[in-house]
């Protein structure tokens, strides 16, 4: 058996083993607790959160990855006492279904506060969409609560991402060199190496090209020097650039092109899929792990 770093998902929960050939890809489902989000905003009412949830772990969905602040650009920002307001009792419902405990539980958030209030509520992982860059008491939080976290590559902010597409370097070794140096920023701050989650950030600071480039050069990227064995994550589910090539402009309705990307993502090595439709990307990945993954 290869050496592989072992990546805890919570307590008593499965661990990733980033350098097994054979290891699963992981499903994380979106469950938005937004009015706004992009494309499913207002549809996890608490009425029909329970029902999904349900479903979802009888599928075979391994993390929820709750959100209670949209990324979009040009979304407003709520406060942090509103964002908590809204992801915890999404927290709650997932821990209250009979097999909660069995899965994981991921707070996408870049505001410190929210992420503490998350983890002491029960959720496992830190999903930050700026790695630590947008609140710099988020890395040191996240080290104290012994969490693991998910270091998203961007640029600027929601607002300004979109303006900083410049990579005269070249995509690859520059999205490397500044997620290495939010390594090095999580290392500092006492996040243990094994505690964390890469991700190429698919959509952020990157134009159409460059994301179709993250998906044929994931593998290149894994192998990075000094990223080799981090863990990756990728969230491609319905987004701008998947309309764009498609001709789909409802972003729901952009599941057969999202299905494309998950093959990729696994393909290039990836260990979790963020989707929305989980369901349904459940099947493609347990297609596309049957392929690649022996």
């Amino acid at each position: 058996m290869p050496m592989s770093t072992i990546t805890p998902l919570g307590s008593n929960l499965p661990t990733i083993h980033a350098l097994l050939p054979n290891r699963p890809t992981h499903v994380m489902a979106i469950l938005n607790v937004t009015p706004d989000s992009f494309s499913d905003g207002g549809e996890n009412t608490p009425e029909m959160l329970s029902e999904r949830i349900d479903t979802l772990i009888k599928t075979g969905t391994t993390i929820f990855d709750i959100g209670g602040q949209s990324s979009s650009p040009n979304t407003p920002d709520v406060t942090a006492a509103e964002e908590i307001r809204r992801v915890l009792p999404a927290i709650a419902a997932v821990r209250a279904h009979p097999r909660g405990s069995e899965v994981s539980i991921s707070v996408d958030t870049y505001r410190a506060a929210v992420a503490e209030a998350a983890v002491n509520a029960g959720a496992d992982i830190v999903n930050d969409v700026s790695a630590g860059l947008l609140d710099k008491d988020m890395l040191s939080t996240v080290a104290r609560l012994g969490s693991t976290v998910c270091l998203m590559h961007m640029r600027g902010t929601p607002a300004t991402m979109n303006r900083l597409t410049d990579y005269p370097d070249g995509l690859i070794p520059t999205v490397a060199s500044e997620l290495l140096e939010r390594v090095a920023e999580a290392d500092a701050a006492g996040i243990r190496r094994w505690r964390i989650i890469l991700d190429p950030g698919i959509g952020f600071a990157k134009t159409k090209e460059q994301n179709l480039e993250i998906l044929r050069c994931l593998d290149e990227l894994r192998n990075w020097p000094g990223l080799r064995g981090f863990p990756w994550l990728v969230g491609s589910s319905r987004k701008t650039f998947i309309g764009r090539i498609t001709g789909v402009d409802t972003p729901r309705e952009r599941i057969w092109g999202t299905a494309a990307t998950v093959v990729a993502a696994v393909q290039g090595g990836a260990d979790i899929v963020r989707v929305h439709d989980a369901v349904e990307m459940g099947h493609v990945v347990k297609m596309s792990d049957a392929i690649w993954r022996v």
